[in-house]
């Protein structure tokens, strides 16, 4: 069962064991603009008993120079290398385990995050935020994009777009149809996120769409809960397994990802779980501590 955060002492024990707290952003930090309770003073707390602090996100639709922006907006001060996000996974993938040759171009269904990422460490990108995406798809012209596929397109990654259209979904289905030796990478899976109080359609609702069309699934998800993004995370910060703790407010993607990991978890209930959606798990898969939300931490020691 899991342990329900309500006291000092619990906290006090939290402290003590875990010396790694990877954080969710959506739905643990903040939802949307809105900074959620004692955020600042919570981190400001792990910070003060010199915890490392990890950011691990699946919005592709920002790179880690955004997110360092949007966390100086909302008055925390973290650095590049504190955040993961699944843009930023998706490019080491590529670049690392695919090996894909810097001269191939990449095809993006998503945004400037993942275009930024990749071209960050190398890569030239097609598609992505190219405004003549924006306009309708014109069947009836043959200089068309669609009918001029890029030789030069070495994969496809797809992700979370806000402004999607079938435009951008057409021209990615043929690289997928006509190419099919392509690598098709995703950047995560989550079904939706939250945002104002509502569920809205995540990167798994749009990548989905065109893997049903394509009859081809991505090779690879880059983000939570895939255990790959759990190794670079590792290895990169030389944390020990035992002493980190995943802080998120999902369970099929932030406690999967802590728990497939090798991790203790944290669920807060400020994003898209619910106390009930807990209670129906069997006990080996309930995340080790819920708490109502991530600034009980800050609360409960006052």
């Amino acid at each position: 069962m899991s342990i329900k955060v309500a006291s000092k002492d619990q906290v006090d024990t939290i402290l003590t064991k875990y010396d790694t707290f990877l954080f969710d952003c959506d739905g643990v930090l903040w939802l949307g603009d809105h900074l959620l309770p004692k955020i600042i003073e919570t981190l400001n707390l792990l910070r003060s008993h010199n915890k490392k602090v990890i950011f691990v996100t699946n919005n592709s639709t920002k790179s880690r120079e955004n997110y360092v922006s949007k966390f100086e907006n909302f008055g925390l001060k973290v650095s590049k290398g504190e955040i993961f996000s699944s843009s930023f996974a998706s490019a080491v993938y590529i670049s690392t385990i695919l090996k894909l040759p810097k001269d191939k171009k990449i095809w993006v269904l998503g945004q400037s995050g993942i275009e930024d990422e990749l071209k960050e460490v190398g890569y030239t990108t097609i598609g992505g935020t190219d405004p003549r995406l924006n306009e309708p798809l014109n069947l009836n012209d043959p200089n068309s994009m669609i009918f001029n596929l890029d030789p030069d397109v070495g994969a496809v990654i797809a992700g979370l777009d806000l402004n999607m259209n079938y435009h951008k979904m057409s021209l990615t289905l043929q690289y997928l149809l006509q190419k099919p030796e392509l690598p098709f990478i995703a950047t995560n899976i989550d079904s939706t996120y939250p945002s104002k109080g509502l569920k809205l359609a995540g990167a798994g609702s749009v990548i989905e769409s065109v893997a049903f069309a394509a009859g081809r699934q991505p090779m690879c998800s880059c983000g939570k809960p895939n255990p790959g993004m759990m190794d670079a995370i590792v290895a990169k910060h030389a944390i020990d397994r035992s002493k980190t703790i995943m802080v998120g407010d999902r369970l099929n993607t932030d406690m999967k990802f802590g728990r497939d990991g090798g991790l203790d978890t944290l669920l807060v209930l400020t994003g898209i779980e619910t106390m009930e959606n807990v209670e129906k798990l069997a006990t080996d898969e309930q995340p080790t501590y819920v708490a109502n939300k991530l600034g009980d931490l800050y609360e409960y020691l006052q």
